[in-house]
């Protein structure tokens, strides 16, 4: 895994993209995958470096950054990788794909109302672009990791707590969610660290390595998994400040409004289960080894606002 990027490594891949005279590099927050590092050019500007150490087939990096291009020419703002000197969008370095973006100012998106509400907008804008080839039908973080999961503790045979709760988990949820819900192209992490924004508006939706077309209303409660709890509590005024942004755009049907509390537990058992997988199964760290309990405590606290509103 990449740790950190040296001078002379950033004057190489600058240079692709015909630039010269790099200052500094900064590792970004952010990134549990790929790292992003910015880098300070003389006279002031900046680029961001993507480092995708987390994909080691090179065509799967050309399909998230076609997806890139695909929202960003549906009028969904994003950051797309810069074209570089060799009419590629990334070049290679020890075998890992390197990509330079556009530095947008501003940072993290924030979690106050108006940060929210264009929020809701610019994903429901999302939801109604069209959808291509290189979006997947499935979720990444889904079914697909569960039942991964629950062949590595078959194979292991060390079906511990967790995955054993998932399993029935997962069986009750693939019974109560409907199929035929309105589909749309998902971000399908809609956290902070994947949203820049600047006084109360979304600059960039970033990282769509788990997007996917899928049931527009998951990507909704997901983005409330990602921004809607403050301090261990839910908040309704967030909820409701990504509601009113979203129907701005689309007003959500019957049929969604009466899935939403089983896709929030489904989007809830995904982030704990990707936690739970990365750190306890597939790069086991003990320092982490928990963090998916932030996401297990969550699924027994009630929602009414969610569940009782139209």
């Amino acid at each position: 895994m990449v740790t950190g990027v040296s001078l002379e490594d950033a004057e190489w891949v600058v240079g692709l993209a015909g630039h010269t005279g790099v200052e500094s590099v900064e590792r970004l927050a952010g990134g549990w995958d790929n790292s992003n590092h910015r880098i300070c050019l003389a006279g002031g500007s900046s680029l961001v470096l993507k480092i995708w150490q987390a994909q080691s087939v090179l065509e799967d990096v050309e399909t998230v950054i076609q997806r890139h291009i695909w929202i960003d020419g549906n009028g969904i703002p994003t950051a797309v990788p810069m074209m570089l000197e060799t009419g590629a969008r990334y070049a290679v370095r020890d075998g890992v794909a390197w990509t330079l973006l556009p530095f947008i100012e501003g940072g993290h998106l924030g979690s106050d109302a108006a940060s929210l509400t264009s929020l809701g907008a610019v994903m429901a804008r999302m939801h109604e672009a069209p959808t291509a080839e290189c979006f997947p039908t499935e979720f990444t973080m889904g079914w697909t990791l569960f039942e991964r999961m629950f062949a590595h503790a078959e194979e292991s045979g060390e079906w511990t707590p967790f995955p054993w709760m998932l399993r029935g988990e997962s069986a009750a949820l693939r019974e109560s969610i409907p199929a035929g819900l309105p589909q749309g192209i998902l971000h399908g992490d809609l956290f902070p660290d994947n949203v820049l924004g600047s006084e109360g508006e979304v600059t960039a939706i970033l990282d769509l390595e788990e997007a996917w077309i899928g049931p527009r209303a998951f990507d909704l409660v997901m983005a409330y998994v990602g921004f809607g709890w403050d301090g261990g509590e839910p908040s309704e005024e967030r909820w409701q400040a990504l509601l009113s942004g979203y129907q701005s755009v689309r007003s959500l049907t019957e049929d969604e409004w009466s899935a939403l509390p089983n896709l929030h537990r489904y989007a809830t058992l995904s982030i704990a289960a990707w936690r739970y997988w990365k750190h306890n199964m597939s790069q086991p760290e003990e320092e982490l080894a928990d963090r998916y309990l932030e996401m297990v405590e969550r699924l027994d606290v009630p929602l009414p606002f969610m569940e009782n509103q139209r």
